[in-house]
């Protein structure tokens, strides 16, 4: 799909009506369009939004997407993030004006989305065998000759499916593949070993609609993942890459795909990828971490390679949930109007930031104020003797796991530090 289409498809979001599929606006808002919402620009806290609310900040998600951008050309790295931590076009379009090469997608129906909204290059970190999706990627493919698309295969048996299918789809052009390569027993998909790994390739050069691309693989799923082990997976697979080279497996290429890199080790894959000698053809580094965009309270905090780099930068949480205390039933207890259904919950519970008080007084840390546990559509909140808490104030929740984050919210304010809010993203999950 040609980028004019997708920047209309873009424009033509800012003309959904609100109604009672988006959470959290603002009542009196049904009816208007977005873009009539936006130009209003209401408050977070003072414009009729109704908690549980979620927000992003406006000025975290900006220093994020440029950091990586930074980080990225620092280390000579092409940057295809993972899409499906947002699954929100918008953000896919900012992440490709702050440099990325093209978006990373794990399933069919992320292609579509992403293909609708004139992404030009996309990087399927999966496997693909179903017929219907082989089909319709093959007409995509056929109908636009600069849409570059590379997805992986990790089996002689995945691999004849997909010759079958797009056989029988009559595909015109090649789909490009990458082997690969698995990081341990136990680990996730990919060819276990480097014999598997070069009889996956044979059955590629068999097949009259697949093509060689290079090699990959995700180093998040090394078993008992730490520095050293990390950095040995990652050059076995530099050492595939070259031995595939050697062999004459990439002959007809403009440029070798050789892709690692999830949110948590990409400084490893930075420090090994700077190693790979020199091939016959050159090499797109291509790194995909994804949670970057809006980084987290939780789980990401803390795993982030940024905490072993420090002089490279910092992410910044961009999320907050904002939740409404509707229940104070003893001096120890709490509860506010955000559950399961508003929050992010796989990895960790919510945390409690902060308290806006309901009568309008100064924001002030949540002192003495932990969530405990989680049901459907309250958060159960502890307090402690110092936590100066009542029903009706607000309270400001950071999450962990952005990909459950978003998920859970269709569009989603962008507010500034005030509480103006500029912007709404559309997700689509």
């Amino acid at each position: 799909m040609a980028r004019d289409s997708g920047t209309e498809a873009l424009a033509e979001l800012a003309q959904e009506r609100v109604d009672n599929r988006f959470k959290g606006l603002p009542p009196d808002a049904a009816g208007l369009t977005v873009a009539e919402l936006t130009a209003q620009r209401r408050n977070l806290f003072t414009g009729g939004f109704a908690t549980p609310v979620l927000a992003l900040s406006a000025e975290r998600l900006e220093h994020n997407l440029a950091l990586m951008e930074t980080y990225a050309a620092r280390h000579g790295l092409a940057f295809a993030p993972h899409g499906k931590t947002s699954m929100a076009p918008q953000l896919f379009h900012r992440q490709i004006e702050h440099g990325a090469w093209g978006i990373t997608l794990a399933v069919p129906h992320q292609v579509w989305v992403a293909r609708a909204f004139g992404i030009g290059r996309i990087f399927l970190a999966n496997e693909l065998v179903d017929a219907a999706a082989l089909r319709r990627l093959a007409a995509e493919l056929d109908a636009d000759p600069d849409f570059r698309f590379v997805c992986y295969v990790d089996s002689v048996r995945g691999v004849e499916l997909m010759d079958a299918a797009l056989t029988e789809a009559g595909a015109g052009r090649p789909v490009d593949v990458v082997v690969e390569l698995g990081a341990g027993a136990g680990a996730r998909t990919g060819a276990r070993t480097e014999a598997d790994c070069a009889a996956v390739a044979d059955a590629v050069a068999a097949a009259r609609t697949l093509r060689l691309a290079g090699v990959a693989g995700y180093e998040g799923e090394v078993p008992d993942a730490d520095p050293e082990r990390v950095r040995a997976w990652l050059r076995r697979l530099v050492a595939l890459a070259v031995d595939f080279d050697r062999a004459g497996r990439f002959t007809g290429l403009a440029e070798v795909v050789l892709s690692a890199g999830g949110s948590a080790w990409f400084d490893a894959v930075a420090d090994v990828f700077a190693e790979v000698p020199d091939l016959s053809l050159p090499v797109l580094k291509l790194l995909r971490s994804g949670a970057y965009v809006s980084h987290d309270d939780g789980h990401y905090r803390e795993v982030t390679p940024f905490n072993r780099v420090p002089a490279e930068g910092a992410l910044e949480p961009a999320f907050r949930l904002w939740t409404q205390v509707v229940s104070r039933p003893t001096a120890e207890q709490a509860f506010a109007n955000a559950g399961k259904r508003d929050a992010a919950y796989d990895l960790d519970l919510p945390f409690a930031q902060v308290v806006r008080p309901s009568d309008g007084g100064p924001e002030r840390p949540a002192t003495g104020v932990a969530v405990s546990g989680l049901s459907d559509q309250h958060a159960w909140l502890r307090t402690a003797p110092e936590a100066e808490l009542e029903v009706g104030d607000w309270v400001g929740l950071g999450l962990s796991h952005p990909c459950t984050s978003f998920d859970k919210w269709q569009l989603i304010p962008v507010a500034e530090a005030d509480g103006t809010v500029v912007d709404y993203i559309r997700t689509f999950f």
